[in-house]
Formats: structure tokens, C-alpha cells, sequence
């Protein structure tokens, strides 16, 4: 594939190119697309660079070659609309060529879009934590899903958080899907309730470590195994063995510093979809919090009024009115 504007610089702290990136998409290729190939995904672009303009591509657009197609998917406003696959490394060269930094798949795959095949949660260090606050609360949330029947996954997610996925089998809706996420989440925030927290609201997360229960909405991802990301640095969101954690500098994972690290260790996350695992205890939980007057948790602001959904209204404003 030719590569127009191949100098084009996209990072300019370390002076990373248009090339590079491509270079960089096709060393990791095959381990990129176990994790992002067959999905749904929107492609975050940056035409002049990430310290410029960036907009998000959910559809092919015109001319795009015939080794890169689109699925129809369902929008939580219920419309439904053409969203990219990428099926080999090739398309995924094809995206850098259309200046795409990050690559954001969904949960769920092209042949059955409404039924996510893994359980995905973003833990994010809240200001006055950092890392190693959320590399804590990783192996405890490891715990709480091997105790649910599910083996769990780790990547960094290219700045200051960790990812934490488990594959499940493809038998649930996006629904269901978020009320595992939410009640293993709650079970962590018990067992750490110092360390970490579920709540929507910023002013109520103090100095913990959030546990985003809301990327497992439909339509909301998070970037993919070996994307990169737009920060300075050329960071790279990347999969980890779990004895790699303790210490780990997320920094450390950048363009130019993953291929050769995947060459040599391999891919940790190779054998992710041999162990998928089903969502009855999770589910069990849910349903027991709920019993106990624990029920639905925010959605994000552009999602419609969903049942059971407590008002989204900020808890400081609430109280004034």
C-alpha cells in the first residue's frame, strides 16, 4: 500500500512519522488484529498530528479498498449504521494511511454485534493516585473475577490506568454485560472500599481509583490491545502477563519499543479466547445487590433514559435544588 505523506509527523516529541506508524502496525500485525480483527471499530484520526484536529471514523468511506468492510450495528439511540472491521494487518496499514492513531473496538464481534464476547473495566487513577494505586486494585480485581469463574487480562491503557478484560462467552446483551461489570466492580469496592470506587460523579471519587463500569455500555470502548494513543510520547495500550504489574512503568510501552518487546516475549494475551467463561455468578451477584437495594447505576449523558437509571443530576446540585 502506498503511504502518502509518508513524513507527515504525527508525534512531534519523538519526531514519529506517518511511516512509523504504519511500520509500527505491520510489525505487531498479527497480534494486533487477534485482539482488534472481526470487531466493530471507529478509528480516532489526526490529520496534522495529535496536537492538531482529530475526528472519528465509524464508517468505510468512499474508496476504501474492497479487504476493508463494515457491519451493520445498533446505536444506543437505536439507529442503526455501517461500522469499520478490520480483518488483517493490511486494513489496519490502510487506517494509518487515513492518519489513525487509536483504534477503538468494540466488545463484541462483527458476526454477532449485540452479544459481547468480553468483559471489559477500565480502572482509572483519580488525581492524587497514580499507577501503582491501580496495579493494586488489578490484582484484586483479578481475584474477584477468578472467584467468578473468568480469567482475567491485563494491558496498560497507554496513559496512567490498567484495562482489565475477561473473554465470556457471546450469550448476553450489552445490558447484562454492564450489570456483571457493575456488580464485580461493587464486590471490589467492598473488599477495598479506601482504594477504589464506583462512583459516576467525580466529586465523589476522592482519591481512589474509579472503576469505569460505563465502558461496558454499548458503543463505548476502549482502545484496543497494541493501539497506540495520542500522547506525547507515542505510548502504546499493552498487553501484560500478570507477573509483569508490580512496577510496571507504563511509559515504558511506546511505538518504537513494543514490536521488539512482542518479538521477544511473545503476546500475552495469545490464548485469550481459550478461556472464555460464562457471566451466572456475576449475574448472581448483580441480582443479590439488587435484592439488597443496590440497582441500576448511572449511564453516560448521551445515552436515552434507561429503566431503573437514578436521576443524572450531580449529587452537589442535587442537594440545592
Amino acid at each position: 500500500m502506498r503511504i502518502s505523506s509518508p513524513e507527515r509527523v504525527l508525534f512531534p516529541e519523538p519526531g514519529i512519522t506517518k511511516r512509523e506508524v504504519a511500520e509500527y502496525l505491520i510489525a505487531v500485525g498479527e497480534a494486533f488484529v487477534a485482539a482488534n480483527g472481526g470487531r466493530p471499530v471507529s478509528l480516532q484520526r489526526f490529520s496534522s498530528g495529535i496536537e492538531g484536529e482529530q475526528f472519528f471514523s465509524k464508517n468505510p468511506p468512499k474508496g476504501a479498498p474492497e479487504y476493508v468492510r463494515s457491519v451493520p450495528v445498533t446505536y444506543p439511540s437505536g439507529r442503526v449504521h455501517p461500522q469499520l472491521v478490520i480483518d488483517e494487518p493490511a486494513a489496519a496499514v490502510w487506517a494509518a494511511q487515513m492518519n489513525t492513531v487509536v483504534f477503538h473496538p468494540w466488545a463484541s464481534r462483527a458476526d454477532a454485534p449485540d452479544l459481547p464476547d468480553q468483559l471489559r473495566i477500565d480502572l482509572d487513577p483519580q488525581p492524587g493516585t497514580d499507577v501503582a494505586d491501580a496495579v493494586v486494585a488489578a490484582h484484586a480485581l483479578r481475584e474477584v473475577l477468578r472467584e467468578a469463574g473468568l480469567e482475567p487480562f491485563v494491558k496498560t491503557s497507554g496513559n496512567r490506568g490498567l484495562h482489565v478484560f475477561a473473554p465470556i462467552l457471546a450469550e448476553h446483551e450489552f445490558l447484562d454485560v454492564r450489570h456483571a461489570v457493575i456488580a464485580a466492580a461493587r464486590e471490589l469496592e467492598r473488599r477495598m472500599p479506601e482504594q477504589v470506587t464506583t462512583a459516576w460523579w467525580k466529586e465523589e471519587r476522592g482519591e481512589r481509583i474509579f472503576v469505569d463500569f460505563n465502558q461496558a455500555n454499548r458503543d463505548r470502548t476502549i482502545a484496543g490491545a497494541y493501539s497506540p494513543r495520542p500522547l506525547a510520547h507515542a505510548p502504546v495500550s499493552t498487553p501484560l502477563d500478570w507477573d509483569e504489574l508490580d512496577g510496571v512503568d507504563p511509559r515504558a510501552f511506546t511505538i518504537r519499543t513494543v514490536p521488539a518487546r512482542l518479538a521477544e516475549r511473545g503476546d500475552p494475551w495469545a490464548r485469550m479466547h481459550d478461556a472464555s467463561g460464562r457471566l451466572d455468578a456475576l449475574l448472581g451477584w448483580w441480582e443479590r445487590d439488587v435484592a439488597a437495594g443496590l440497582g441500576e447505576l448511572p449511564f453516560p449523558p448521551d445515552f436515552p433514559k434507561m429503566p431503573g437509571e437514578p436521576p443524572r443530576v450531580q449529587p452537589s446540585r442535587a442537594k440545592k435544588v
